[in-house]
């Protein structure tokens, strides 16, 4: 037996004394010997509130043809694993499979069910909030989102009116000044940077504000018409613009080497991905089953009265649907919050034959992951962050050859980072969330004909969130 522990010593009181635990649960569990000489045990502290694991779950392997391999792993979620409850839950884990009301088959986990719950979500935004009380910014660790911090966006004006004045020197500067936010979120942080640029053109009187044009995007209507009420001040700069964030480019060609300035906040964090693992020289795709656990499906359809039959196929159409799929609005939202409560993840490993068999996403060939993981653990799990990738090489097209995207995110600069902590994913309300390898990214990113610099975020103490700014190479 292998065991990984997936965090920092000393991070977490009592992980140390859980360990011993597990090894005498496991020395007593009715499980195969053989199985438990092969056993990989991983220990992980899940810092979400709400997250797709068990306290205690089995990941089985499959070969490239599908058939059954002895790898398996058990992932024992520390912050969940109680020590009266350790020893059954094991026991449990490793005789049968997780059971329960099977919301999918096994496949990617970009392609996961979880994505239509996400994106129902900022789709319904204002009906889970009136539901539960609170805005989704309010579930964030420091109760509030890091894009809106006065003096971070005090000197991001800043350094683009250098780059402004730069460009006007040499007369390079175009007649009109585009800048572009994709995720706009409430619009506070868009309303806070168009204030303090037009008090910094006031100030110097360089006639930059009048020739601004400033793009606020996002591909939920809803979200723009509350945007558009927080800008409401600089309506004669502004243009709201649907469009998915994974193909900026695709609405927005016409601007095309154009954009000077694009900024996202905590939008690569919500969008799909894959994950891959490395293990024993050999590399495995992650795939997902997303199912809701036995008691918790029952509880459901006692509370809403449905048939418990007919649970799984009520919520494939009640994503297609919406809140509004129940006569009482309210009773679909509390619906879709106690059934998104529920869902888990069962995972599995499949092996891959090499990496050229692997699923990879657009712009991702083998040559970036083998370049990515050359200096990483000898056994590691990775996100590919699929859609990070996408959106990035469908966004830096558009920006002018002195333009700069900035993207405020938790990324992962280091693929040892990897094995100090859980990075997802996890639950933040209604939403997705997952760290985004920037390891990787810096590796497309070259491949594009752009530097990738991280850079702590120093305004918070604490933050776990970096900033990621692109430099175009020479």
């Amino acid at each position: 037996m292998i065991l990984h522990v997936n965090f920092l010593p000393g991070e977490r009181a009592g992980a140390a004394a859980l360990v011993g635990e597990v090894v005498a649960a496991l020395e007593s569990a009715p499980a195969d010997r053989r199985m438990l000489a092969r056993l990989r045990v991983h220990l992980d502290w899940i810092q979400y509130r709400q997250s797709f694991r068990e306290a205690v779950a089995v990941r089985r392997a499959v070969d490239c043809r599908g058939a059954a391999m002895p790898l398996v792993e058990l992932a024992i979620d520390v912050r969940q694993a109680t020590r009266a409850g350790l020893a059954p839950a094991l026991a449990a884990a490793l005789e049968r499979e997780p059971g329960g009301v099977a919301l999918e088959s096994f496949g990617p986990l970009r392609a996961s069910v979880i994505w239509g719950f996400n994106t129902l979500f900022w789709q319904h935004v204002a009906a889970w909030e009136a539901v539960s009380g609170r805005p989704f910014e309010h579930v964030l660790p420091s109760g509030r989102s890091d894009a809106n911090h006065p003096q971070a966006i005090a000197d991001a004006v800043a350094d683009f009116w250098t780059l402004l004045r730069d460009l006007e020197m040499r007369n390079q500067l175009p007649p009109e000044i585009f800048v572009l936010e994709i995720g706009v979120g409430t619009g506070a942080r868009a309303a806070q940077w168009l204030d303090r640029f037009r008090e910094l053109d006031a100030e110097r009187g360089r006639g930059f504000y009048p020739r601004l044009r400033f793009l606020l995007s996002d591909y939920s209507s809803r979200i723009l018409d509350r945007a558009a009420q927080a800008v409401r001040g600089h309506r004669e700069v502004s243009s709201f613009i649907a469009l998915d964030a994974l193909n900026p480019f695709k609405t927005l060609a016409f601007l095309r080497y154009k954009l000077l300035h694009i900024h996202l906040t905590n939008v690569y964090d919500n969008l799909p991905t894959d994950e891959m693992v490395r293990k024993d020289g050999r590399f495995f795709a992650v795939e997902t089953r997303a199912y809701l656990p036995a008691a918790l499906a029952a509880a459901i359809a006692e509370e809403f009265e449905l048939p418990a039959e007919e649970l799984a196929r009520t919520i494939g159409k009640f994503l297609g649907v919406g809140p509004d799929y129940f006569p009482d609005r309210r009773r679909g939202v509390e619906f879709w919050q106690a059934v998104w409560r529920a869902v888990r993840l069962e995972e599995r490993l499949v092996e891959l034959e090499d990496l050229a068999a692997a699923r990879l996403p657009s712009g991702l060939d083998p040559a970036h992951i083998e370049e990515c993981v050359r200096a990483a653990p000898a056994e590691v799990r990775f996100h590919l962050s699929t859609g990070a990738v996408e959106s990035f090489l469908n966004t830096v097209p558009l920006l002018h050859p002195r333009g700069f995207l900035q993207v405020q995110d938790i990324f992962v600069t280091d693929m040892d980072e990897y094995r100090q902590g859980f990075r997802g994913p996890g639950k933040l309300d209604g939403s997705v969330v997952n760290w985004i390898n920037g390891a990787l990214l810096r590796e497309v990113g070259a491949r594009a004909g752009y530097d990738v610099h991280f850079a702590p975020f120093h305004y918070r103490p604490d933050s776990r969130t970096k900033i990621l700014y692109t430099t175009q190479r020479d």
